[in-house]
């Protein structure tokens, strides 16, 4: 009875707490860290995404569990990780116009930080040599695969193996390696996912073999997104860069029942309106919540009865098939569907131990810009 009336999610004390906030739980997401770590087998094969979080205190919880590599999609992430003292951090994006003079900017403001980034066209590499060149700077760069995700990256082929050898024969500059994201491979089944992996990666490997049959170190290959890293934990040479893992969400729950991962950040709302029979609204609009998904963009927790119908600026609409009675006022708590959009609606995250609020964690890189 007891766990009925103070489930893991709930705040023994809500009422102090303005609606809508995101709750984070701290010993959820060590446990989700020692999984990651579980699956890769070792802490230093790990190169997690922090484009879930963006926050200092989950990046330091990572280091104290032994990760020493970070992928991050922007700039301002990259300072993040430059200003928690991460070793090495590979900016996971191509940059172009002034984020190049930008990317060296950061190299210099943090010299303790191994820097890297992304590069699939010849055009953005001269550029970054002559950067490199005018800056005496050193770029460290690796190549990114198109492996049928089709948003970014070069197929692995012909074109990739000469990029790959431009980056390698330019002074200034280093080939590093290869980076493979399969992000479009979410089979809810272990053994097709595996499959799709493997006939994924297939042409990346060949080409890593063709590169060092000519002379050209491959160190190692970046591979693999939440869904797929426990499927390329066995490969030889691989670092494994998994993101949702670490706050996880409804939607992966749902999809990869094979994964033992936790929520770990939960959207506090409140009824603001009942204005008809069964329909209600909650304060969790699309300022709120990622809304970029169909309904559901949220498991509301013991209102599984209900189907989101609207949604506005300020305003989500419920309407009950089994009217739960909700009155104005009262606390709901919902899972993300899509935690990653969401979290930098929040300035900060409130951390919850035991139902209890015991602090905030400022989303830091929550901005495109930084000082």
């Amino acid at each position: 009875m007891a766990a009925e009336k103070h489930p893991w999610y709930a705040l023994n004390q809500p009422e102090g707490i303005p609606s809508p906030a995101l709750l984070v739980y701290p010993q959820r997401i060590a446990r989700n860290i020692a999984e990651m770590v579980r699956v890769a087998g070792d802490p230093l094969r790990l190169r997690p995404h922090i484009k879930t979080h963006k926050t200092a205190e989950i990046v330091q919880m990572q280091m104290e569990a032994g990760i020493r590599k970070f992928k991050c999609a922007t700039l301002a992430e990259a300072d993040l990780l430059g200003r928690c003292g991460a070793p090495d951090v590979l900016l996971a994006y191509q940059p172009v116009g002034p984020n190049q003079d930008r990317f060296l900017n950061l190299q210099k403001a943090y010299p303790q930080t191994r820097f890297a980034a992304l590069a699939d066209h010849p055009a953005v590499v001269d550029a970054l040599h002559r950067k490199a060149k005018k800056a005496r700077a050193f770029i460290r760069l690796f190549v990114d695969l198109n492996v049928g995700m089709n948003r970014t990256g070069i197929v692995p082929g012909p074109e990739a193996e000469a990029l790959y050898k431009q980056i390698a024969g330019l002074e200034g500059l280093e080939a590093c390696g290869l980076h493979a994201y399969d992000g479009h491979i979410r089979h809810t089944d272990p053994v097709a996912r595996q499959a799709a992996c493997d006939e994924a990666f297939a042409p990346v490997a060949a080409l890593r073999q063709r590169l060092e049959a000519d002379g050209y170190p491959v160190p190692v290959i970046i591979a693999g997104g939440s869904p797929t890293f426990p499927m390329h934990a066995g490969r030889e040479g691989v670092e494994l860069s998994p993101g949702t893992t670490l706050l996880w969400d409804a939607r992966y729950g749902s999809l990869f029942a094979d994964m033992d991962f936790l929520p770990a950040a939960v959207l506090l709302t409140r009824v603001i309106s009942h204005p008809g029979p069964g329909t209600y609204c909650l304060d969790l609009g699309h300022k709120a919540i990622a809304p970029e998904m169909e309904f559901p963009r949220v498991a509301l927790m013991g209102l599984e009865t209900c189907v989101q119908t609207g949604q506005s600026e300020e305003h989500l609409v419920l309407q009950a098939i089994e009217d739960p009675g909700l009155e104005p006022g009262q606390p709901v708590y919902g899972i993300p569907m899509h935690v990653c959009p969401t979290v930098p609606k929040y300035r900060w995250l409130l951390t919850v131990e035991n139902g209890i609020v015991t602090g905030s964690w400022e989303v830091a890189a929550r901005d495109y810009t930084f000082q």
